[in-house]
């Protein structure tokens, strides 16, 4: 009944009603003391009653103030036009911890390693608040990281790349068991440090045992990775893939876990050893993953660097002794890495890198009889735009439309925009039984809202419009990251967010006059990861061109739905700049393995041989 007010007034107000309701009780039973008259209702038993009520006045307050009906709904009328309820998640708060020599340390005493507070996105009053601390390690530790990776690997002697293949998937199959047991504190530092609400939060955690256990299924199944013998000729030969060496895994703020085990997974499983290097964003969940790493893996075939990028990774590469890149993140952070290799024709190089995503709505969607079919389109363009906050790499970052129905698009996506639920991570909306988890959430740090708000300003200086209410606007005060997403309309070729990746709650809107124009930014662009075509069944021929033409520049075509990584058996990946390598469940095997060979002329005595040596050989052994 208070949730009304503002905390502050639910707070001056419980203090008010809880001083006056005590003196008039303490009066009371001072004129009961002196066997003074009093009036009736202020009996004994009426005292009780007054006690009992300020009870549950006070109880109602306080509920008030955990349960809140804030406003999170953007309406198009009013940007708090929706019922939601909070139900305050307690912030959780890791203490920083180091993985040496096998062994899980916790430095929250700092000891020899400096620590960085960790701030998260977001608490009830849209604040950042202090959710953990994470060490910074200097380049002499770094160092000592590198030298156990490199007595673990042992110019790939080490006990891990000399296991068979069937008790590293056993190892890798437990440290998964164990992970599991630490979802729920994941799944809550995910909320807390990125902004991620719970549903899709427990979806990435989900997701990633899930590629993990696809990953060994397609090990069990595929005899690339299991080895087998053939006969060619007179030749008798043993295929089978294994490790390339110690491989850097950087994995990205917004996928931690999946992103990053996306690619560690399947190196580990070949038999490479690792060294992640923790993200200064969305780190705190990896901390979290050092104890299941210790219990199931030998010392030294995980390990983890945390700190400054300045600090820790040039040190490393400049060693030349790490054997493969496996990097999620931006083109020049990659390109800056990979030159610091003494010997880069040595580095084998993994990159997810950027993109900008087109979606182009061809002129037969906006036929009145399709509605249906433009409908759907819409609900694919908003996913793929804000799913989120749009922080993918595979949203949708520019929109394309005929230029007789730009205007209109742009009202229909901004009435979208407008539905869309905004609030903290682990609050739900709605009626109890349709209830939903917000669908934008607070962004990741301050830096990703004054970014926002440059393209944005750029944009409407160079005349495009704000088409939604409250477009860019934040929510919570200054110090909030918790961003109204903005449809702009019309962009054009000189915005920064024409050719830019926003990597956030931006909708930009482009027109064509002709597919000359779209073609053009498709061949002309520096990125090439995915596009969406819309079409309906009349406009299959400008579809064909689209299709056809930009079969050579992006790396998958999405006909009438969001672009995306999943499923994850199909390859995923891209050209120019926006990747180097495919991910998948079997590719990410490939990327981190090196096809080996035993053969044999054929023939009795080597038969005999070889037959001897496979029986006690771990390499030759069979799953």
């Amino acid at each position: 009944p208070f949730s009304f007010l503002t905390e502050e007034a639910r707070s001056i107000f419980f203090i008010l009603f809880w001083s006056v309701s005590s003196i008039i009780d303490h009066n009371i039973n001072l004129l009961h003391n002196l066997h003074l008259n009093v009036p009736h209702q202020f009996r004994p038993y009426s005292i009780l009653k007054m006690r009992f009520s300020r009870l549950c006045l006070s109880a109602a307050v306080i509920a008030s103030s955990s349960s809140s009906s804030s406003s999170c709904w953007v309406g198009a009328e009013s940007a708090t036009t929706c019922e939601s309820s909070t139900t305050l998640a307690e912030a959780p708060f890791i203490d920083p911890k180091i993985m040496l020599q096998g062994k899980v340390q916790d430095v929250n005493g700092g000891g020899d390693f400096s620590l960085t507070e960790v701030q998260g996105c977001c608490n009830s009053d849209y604040q950042p608040q202090l959710i953990g601390k994470m060490p910074q390690m200097d380049p002499t530790q770094t160092m000592q990281v590198l030298e156990e990776a490199q007595q673990a690997w042992q110019g790939g002697m080490g006990t891990w790349p000399q296991m068979t293949l069937k008790d590293r998937m056993e190892a890798i199959d437990n440290f998964l068991k164990e992970l599991s047991k630490s979802r729920e504190v994941i799944v809550q530092t995910l909320m807390w440090e990125i902004g991620k609400n719970r549903k899709d939060a427990e979806s990435e955690f989900d997701r990633t045992i899930e590629f993990c256990q696809k990953t060994m299924q397609t090990i069990r199944e595929d005899p690339e990775f299991y080895g087998s013998w053939q006969t060619i000729g007179s030749t008798r030969a043993f295929v089978k893939r294994a490790a390339v060496g110690i491989v850097m895994c950087l994995g990205p703020m917004n996928y931690p876990l999946n992103e990053t085990y996306a690619t560690l997974i399947p190196a580990l499983l070949m038999g490479n050893v690792a060294i992640m290097k923790i993200p200064t964003i969305g780190g705190l969940a990896h901390l979290l993953t050092m104890d299941a790493f210790a219990k199931t893996l030998p010392p030294g075939a995980m390990n983890f660097v945390s700190g400054r990028g300045r600090d820790t990774m040039p040190h490393l590469m400049k060693t030349g002794k790490i054997d493969a890149l496996a990097f999620i993140g931006g083109f020049k952070a990659a390109d800056d890495l990979i030159r610091q290799h003494p010997n880069p024709h040595r580095l084998k190089v993994f990159l997810q890198l950027e993109a900008k995503n087109m979606a182009i709505f061809l002129q037969d969607m906006f036929d009145p009889s399709k509605e249906s079919e433009m409908s759907a389109a819409l609900d694919q363009a908003m996913l793929g735009a804000l799913s989120f906050n749009g922080q993918r790499c595979t949203a949708l970052k520019l929109f394309y439309a005929p230029q007789q129905h730009g205007e209109d698009f742009a009202k229909r996506m901004a009435k979208r925009v407008e539905a869309k639920s905004v609030g903290l991570p682990w609050q739900t909306h709605g009626d109890s039984d349709s209830a939903s988890y917000s669908s934008i959430t607070p962004l990741p740090g301050m830096k990703r809202v004054d970014y926002m708000k440059e393209l944005i300003d750029d944009a409407v200086s160079k005349g495009a419009k704000i088409m939604n209410e409250k477009g860019g606007e934040i929510i919570g005060g200054s110090e909030s990251t918790l961003m109204i997403p903005a449809v702009l309309y019309p962009v054009t070729p000189d915005m920064k967010i024409y050719r830019e990746e926003q990597f956030g709650p931006i909708v930009p809107i482009a027109t064509y006059e002709s597919l000359d124009t779209i073609l053009e930014n498709g061949r002309e662009g520096i990125y090439g990861q995915q596009v969406s075509i819309f079409v309906s069944d009349t406009e299959t021929e400008a579809a064909t061109e689209l299709l056809d033409k930009f079969s050579s520049i992006f790396g998958k075509i999405n006909i009438n739905s969001q672009c995306g990584r999943s499923p994850d058996t199909l390859p995923f990946s891209g050209r120019r700049s926006s990747a180097m390598g495919v991910m998948s469940v079997k590719d990410a095997l490939n990327e981190f393995s090196i096809p080996t060979v035993v053969s044999y002329k054929q023939g009795d005595a080597n038969a005999g041989i070889v037959q001897d040596i496979e029986r006690s050989s771990n390499f030759l052994q069979s799953l």
